[in-house]
């Protein structure tokens, strides 16, 4: 269907509308029904799901052109437009998640709150924001919104009750940084994938102190394919390409991360008997945007639309998306690399319907499960 929209830059921008109007119609009407009072969602992660604190937390200006085509203006997401946690959100008829650290956007955090943060990872753990800072930050939240919940303030109503974290969907999308800081320091593939375990390990840790706390709604990200960064393929001078353009041993470094990942998923399971556990495959729906690249309409698969250099991969690390030299693709273009980094809105927008298929997740629980009925 998006190979109708290969040539026109004015039509593409009804192909963006039109993954939209996709994503909402994937709610059937008795799914709609069944999410007349929306879960408390509670998110952490890195970059891909940060929808402000770093922002709110560091004050790092993340400027204009980020979020030019949904939101007008700059809201600290690295990307044009929305995420795949803004597209969750809204299929499940919720606010989008706030970051934790905004002090002054006036709320209360009624539908959760988000704790990722740009350059997060599961590893050194005791450093601003990893996995573990972020449940720290979590654990006081916690503490303090129930502690205002059971005041006698006439707003007691407006914070998260106990029923409200029992019930609330607890989101980790984390450890992309740690497997792309190691080889970024210089560690070889083998040394890389040496640290998978720890990795898993700092995640399968988090779910539990998260279960210690009343948790019992778990939906886990894989991590998508590194090697088809734009990024990460103009720093790489030594290149071991596959077929699609893609680094090979970046790319299988994600997969082992992932297939253990899963493993540790399905442990969890067994031991955690009362709680559901939902494994995402999003490794292989952005994989796919790549590897059929055409179908979707994207014509440039592996180059960013915001970025410097030009062909092939539109990124220069000393002049990236929103600085001085910096260029930016026309609003109609289609690319599933904003920055070289992070998704576009359209290509976000098209593995958030592939999630909310079901085709993807393990077990195939329909996203609105997580309503509170």
């Amino acid at each position: 269907m998006a190979t109708l929209f290969l040539h026109s830059d004015t039509l593409s921008i009804f192909f963006i509308i039109f993954v939209s109007l996709v994503l909402l119609s994937l709610r059937q009407p008795s799914e709609a029904a069944s999410c007349t009072t929306p879960p408390v969602i509670f998110n952490f992660g890195d970059s891909n799901s940060d929808t402000g604190g770093l922002v709110a937390g560091l004050g790092y200006p993340v400027g204009f052109p980020n979020g030019r085509l949904f939101f007008r203006r700059s809201t600290g997401r690295l990307s044009d437009g929305r995420l795949l946690i803004d597209f969750l959100c809204q299929s499940l008829n919720t606010s989008l998640l706030r970051p934790y650290l905004d002090s002054l956007g006036g709320t209360r955090f009624q539908n959760g709150a988000n704790f990722a943060i740009v350059g997060s990872a599961t590893l050194p753990k005791n450093v601003p924001f990893s996995l573990s800072i972020q449940l720290m930050q979590f654990s006081h939240f916690k503490s303090r919104s129930l502690e205002l919940a059971s005041s006698s303030n006439s707003l007691k109503g407006m914070y998260i009750s106990e029923d409200g974290f029992k019930n609330a969907l607890y989101m980790i999308d984390i450890g992309q940084n740690d497997i792309s800081h190691s080889f970024a320091k210089g560690n070889s593939y083998s040394q890389t994938v040496k640290l998978i375990p720890q990795i898993v390990s700092e995640i399968q840790s988090g779910i539990k102190r998260l279960y210690d706390e009343g948790g019992r709604r778990f939906w886990i990200h894989n991590t998508g394919p590194l090697g088809c960064l734009p990024q990460k393929l103009s720093m790489v001078t030594s290149k071991d390409l596959d077929q699609h353009g893609c680094l090979a041993s970046y790319n299988s470094a994600a997969k082992l991360f992932n297939q253990r990942l899963d493993h540790m998923c399905e442990e969890l399971r067994s031991q955690l008997k009362d709680a559901t556990i939902i494994y995402v495959d999003i490794y292989t729906i952005k994989y796919s945007l790549i590897a059929n690249s055409n179908e979707y309409g994207f014509g440039r698969p592996l180059m960013a639309c915001c970025g410097y250099g030009g062909t092939p991969y539109n990124y220069n690390m000393n002049i990236t998306c929103g600085h001085r030299g910096s260029n930016v693709c026309d609003k109609g273009s289609r690319f599933v690399s904003w920055d070289g980094i992070h998704y576009t809105e359209t290509a976000n927008a098209i593995v958030a319907m592939k999630v909310l298929s079901m085709q993807y997740s393990n077990p195939s629980n329909p996203f609105h499960f997580f309503c509170r009925r």
